[in-house]
C-alpha cells in the first residue's frame, strides 16, 4: 500500500492546536513581544567600560577553584564553620519545638478556629518575610553576630515546617485518628497515638531537609552581618582574595552534599 492510499485511510495527522487560533492576533503578539523586548533592553543603563573590568575580576574568580586557598585564613574558615554549625543546629532545633505546637494548631481536621486562625497567621507572617529582610532587621536591632543569624533562621523555620506538618496532618487517614478516639482516649493520647505515627516519619524528613536550607541560609545570612561563614565569605569578597572564596564556597558546597546524602539515608530510614 502506497504511502498516499495509507493517509487517505488514516486521514490527516495529528497536530497540536494553536494556543492563539486567530493566525494575526498570534503573529500580531509575537511582534508586539518582540517590541516590547528590544525597547525593554534598550532602556537598559549598561556601563560598559565596568562590564568589562567585572567580566575580568568573574575570570579571576573562577581560574580560582583551580587553586583555592585553605591555609592563608584557615583559622577564620573553621570559625566560620563552627559559628554557621552551631546557628544551623540551634535555629533548626528551636524551630522545630515552634513548629511542632503551631503545626497542631494550624491543621483545621484538629484544632478549634480561633486556634487555627492565629496559627496560621503565625505561618503566614513566617513565610511572607524574607529570610535576608528579617536578618537585616535583626541585625539593626541586635547588632552584628550570630544571634541575629540564629532567631532569623529560627523564625523562618517555623513558618516552613509548621505549615509542611500540618497539611500533612489535614491529609492523613481517619481510621487510626477515629479508632483512637473510640476507646475514649484524651486528647494528648489521641494526638500521641492516632496523629503522631502518621506524621512522625515526614516530619524527620522535613526537619532533615530544613536543617540542609538552614546551613545554606546560614552562609547568605553572613553577607548581612549575622555572623557564621558568610561573614568570613563577604570578607574574602570584600579583599579580592577570590583563591580563600574559592576555598570557602567549595566547603559549602561538599558540606551540604553530605548534608543532602545523610539525610536521604535518614528519610528512607524512617519512612
Amino acid at each position: 500500500m502506497t504511502d498516499t492510499a495509507l493517509q487517505a485511510r488514516i486521514g490527516r495527522k495529528w497536530r497540536k492546536p494553536p494556543f492563539v487560533k486567530n493566525a494575526a492576533l498570534r503573529w500580531s503578539l509575537f511582534i508586539v513581544a518582540a517590541i516590547y523586548l528590544v525597547l525593554a533592553v534598550g532602556s537598559l543603563e549598561v556601563n560598559w567600560e565596568r562590564v568589562s573590568e567585572g567580566l575580568i575580576r568573574g575570570w579571576r574568580f573562577i581560574a580560582a577553584f583551580l587553586n583555592p586557598d585553605f591555609t592563608t585564613r584557615g583559622e577564620d574558615i573553621r570559625d566560620g564553620l563552627i559559628e554557621s554549625g552551631i546557628i544551623t543546629i540551634a535555629s533548626t532545633v528551636v524551630g522545630i519545638l515552634i513548629s511542632v505546637p503551631i503545626g497542631l494548631g494550624a491543621a483545621r481536621n484538629i484544632a478549634p478556629l480561633p486556634v487555627y486562625l492565629v496559627c496560621r497567621g503565625i505561618i503566614a507572617l513566617s513565610r511572607a518575610l524574607n529570610e535576608i529582610i528579617v536578618a537585616i532587621l535583626l541585625v539593626a536591632i541586635f547588632g552584628f553576630g550570630p544571634l541575629a543569624g540564629f532567631i532569623t533562621l529560627s523564625f523562618a523555620t517555623i513558618g516552613f515546617l509548621s505549615k509542611l506538618l500540618a497539611e500533612d496532618i489535614e491529609d492523613m487517614s481517619r481510621v487510626q485518628a477515629e479508632a483512637v478516639r473510640a476507646t475514649g482516649a484524651s486528647w494528648l493520647q489521641w494526638i500521641n497515638y492516632g496523629v503522631q505515627p502518621q506524621v512522625l516519619p515526614r516530619l524527620i524528613g522535613l526537619s532533615m531537609y530544613r536543617l540542609d536550607i538552614n546551613f545554606r541560609e546560614s552562609a547568605v545570612l553572613g553577607l548581612v552581618g549575622a555572623g557564621g561563614i558568610g561573614a568570613t565569605l563577604n570578607t574574602a569578597f570584600d579583599r579580592y582574595e577570590f583563591d580563600t572564596a574559592a576555598a570557602i564556597l567549595l566547603i559549602i558546597i561538599l558540606t551540604v552534599m553530605a548534608l543532602e546524602y545523610a539525610s536521604g539515608i535518614i528519610r528512607a530510614r524512617v519512612q
